[in-house]
């Protein structure tokens, strides 16, 4: 194969891992639903190979699951105790990495933190797919202040999670981003100013209030459980 034809594989895979990943967020793929490779590759118009290569790359992303003898099946959606979970861990890791990163050196991430917010303001007024723009932001956003905390495991650990990617298929009632933006925007202050109790309570109000947003889907009273404090408990 020659080096033209490498990179037109490589960019026909990249496409179709777009767009499937585009599918399965927006729901045109169900969630916990069977993958026909042939239909896909008929739509696509590709060969079943850059289909299988995508799905072997969205199994990374905990998007897809392989069964042997079975095939490709989308993951479900988290369930009430799997979003306990994880923002359990999300509060043991992150207003940590929040108050880490409220520091006096190059390393604070404060003004890449001001800039993927002014990407995400200017995006959303541009297009009205403000929930793709949201997903992009806010995994921006998260993954800075884990690297600025300087902890390679914890980064780690955090991005294995895919937790972004999982929450975006729960809709959230915050659809356009409005309170999660101003929750940001209290974050990257505290951190630009080199304040690390505010930094910290900053990210655990925002981590409070985002779980009972996502919560919100499993729920008719409201979108609370109990388990977690309500916001206004906070401190």
């Amino acid at each position: 194969m020659s080096v033209g034809e490498l990179e037109a594989r490589n960019r026909s895979v990249s496409d179709v891992y777009r767009a499937l990943r585009a599918k399965i967020l927006d729901l045109q793929l169900p969630p916990d639903g069977k993958i026909n490779i042939d239909a896909l590759a008929r739509e696509f118009g590709v060969s079943q190979t850059p289909i299988r290569e995508a799905l072997s790359q969205l199994e990374g992303d905990n998007l897809i699951v392989k069964t042997p003898g079975k095939g490709y099946r989308t993951t479900p959606l988290l369930g009430t105790a799997e979003l306990r979970e994880l923002f359990e861990f999300r509060l043991l890791v992150e207003p940590w990495a929040a108050r880490e990163s409220a520091v006096n050196r190059l390393s604070n991430p404060g003004r890449a933190l001001q800039s993927s917010l002014g990407d995400f303001e200017d995006g959303s007024r541009a297009d009205d797919d403000v929930r793709h723009h949201l997903v992009a932001h806010d995994t921006q956003f998260h993954d800075h202040i884990l690297t600025a905390s300087n902890n390679a495991f914890a980064l780690h650990a955090f991005r294995a999670t895919h937790c972004h990617l999982h929450l975006f298929r729960l809709h959230p009632a915050d659809y356009r981003g409005t309170q999660t933006v101003e929750e940001h925007r209290s974050i990257v202050t505290a951190i630009q100013a080199c304040d690390p109790d505010a930094a910290e309570a900053a990210m655990h109000q925002h981590l409070i209030g985002a779980y009972h947003r996502f919560n919100e889907a499993f729920t008719q009273d409201g979108g609370r459980d109990l388990r977690l404090p309500p916001p206004a408990t906070l401190r």
